[in-house]
């Protein structure tokens, strides 16, 4: 069993209430958008990261992190990418991915709007955090956290860090 904290759209916000959370999962996921590196780099002291480079994101980032993470923990396929959409409005790109190989959960960011969907199509979970940081429209920061056990996706939750 593992537990997941999934984040997105730092722009280079880190805080003692997001570290509250890294320190409660075994891994934590970015879903791109990272900003400045001092935030993986904060996280990666503290938990295993698996990451994504979003838009914002410079050539540091591009060189550290891929723009899709495609991966198996507790035998669930994930795939990160940080412009995917969702469920009817996926990203041509990701969509032919999708189509061919769709994996178990399906995680984007980048509109910092959190959903969770599931693809009745494709048979998946679409997870979006929605925004960690404190820049963009959001009102409220969110994260997900959830535990990945021998195939199966539990005790799923909304994390909301409060106003920007």
């Amino acid at each position: 069993m593992k537990k997941i904290l999934l984040l997105s759209d730092t722009h280079s916000h880190i805080d003692e209430t997001i570290l509250k959370y890294v320190k409660q999962a075994d891994e934590v996921w970015h879903a791109g958008d990272i900003g400045d590196l001092k935030v993986t780099d904060t996280i990666k002291k503290l938990k295993p990261l698996r990451a994504v480079y979003g838009n914002i994101d410079g050539t540091d980032a591009r060189k550290e992190f891929p723009l899709d993470n495609r991966f198996t923990v507790e035998n669930v396929d994930v795939l990160i990418t940080h412009i995917g959409g969702y469920p009817e409005k996926y990203n041509p790109r990701i969509k032919k991915i999708l189509t061919k190989n769709p994996p178990k959960i399906f995680i984007s960011g980048h509109s910092h709007i959190l959903k969770v969907m599931f693809d009745k199509k494709l048979n998946l979970l679409h997870l979006n955090p929605g925004a960690a940081g404190k820049y963009g429209f959001h009102q409220v920061r969110t994260m997900l956290r959830f535990t990945l056990d021998k195939g199966k996706i539990e005790n799923l939750e909304i994390v909301e860090l409060g106003k920007k």
